[in-house]
């Protein structure tokens, strides 16, 4: 086992690089019109998953890509991929997006939660290849296990994160958050650029 030390530094690491404080404004674009009892419940399904995923890869993630034959790079540009599309639909706006008044069912709710909120906007490639590398920091069981813990603690900050989201969605209103969402979306395109660019990079060092 490392240090407690080493391990605040894998805490924070980690914290830095889900950034739940900076998804903030994308879970409030895609949650928007969504009744408070789904919106908790996109919150409950997004931290989970992001535990589940994390700690899939702190366990076989590597022993996963290595037997599919993906790199990480790769994992990095369909992530990107998938990011542009939604923003696409952020910024051109949905007009299949549920509203307070319509019932959504539990399908829809799952997938916002877990595309791409989980992943791969919080356990990401970024998430996924520093989990999978921390693990190889250390051996045995006790190393193992607090990792394991300090991924389910940042599983229920992520929930927090999801806790605060609507009730900054309330100070924009109806007409801010319609606005807001758009913005959002040019951001996320943004993001999604950095992570295709990124990945491309690794794929093909001569573009760096």
């Amino acid at each position: 086992m490392l240090d407690f030390t080493e391990y605040s530094k894998i805490f924070l690491s980690l914290f830095a690089i889900l950034d739940p404080i900076g998804i903030i404004p994308i879970i409030i674009a895609f949650t928007i019109g969504l009744t408070p009892a789904k919106r908790a419940r996109v919150g409950r399904m997004a931290s989970l998953s992001v535990v589940g995923i994390l700690l899939v890869a702190l366990l076989v993630g590597e022993l996963m890509l290595e037997f599919f034959g993906i790199s990480i790079h790769s994992f990095r540009v369909a992530g990107g991929i998938l990011l542009l599309l939604m923003s696409i639909t952020m910024l051109f706006g949905n007009k299949d997006a549920p509203t307070p008044d319509e019932s959504t069912d539990g399908d829809t709710t799952s997938s916002i939660a877990i595309v791409p909120l989980s992943t791969p906007l919080l356990a990401g490639p970024g998430a996924i290849s520093t989990v999978i590398l921390d693990a190889h920091k250390g051996h045995g069981a006790g190393h193992y296990a607090v990792l394991g813990l300090i991924i389910v603690l940042l599983g229920f900050i992520v929930w927090l994160t999801f806790l605060i989201a609507p009730w900054i969605s309330q100070r924009l209103g109806r007409v801010g958050s319609s606005v807001f969402s758009r913005l959002m979306g040019l951001l996320l395109a943004a993001i999604a650029v950095e992570f295709i660019a990124g990945g491309l990079r690794g794929l093909f060092p001569a573009l760096g």
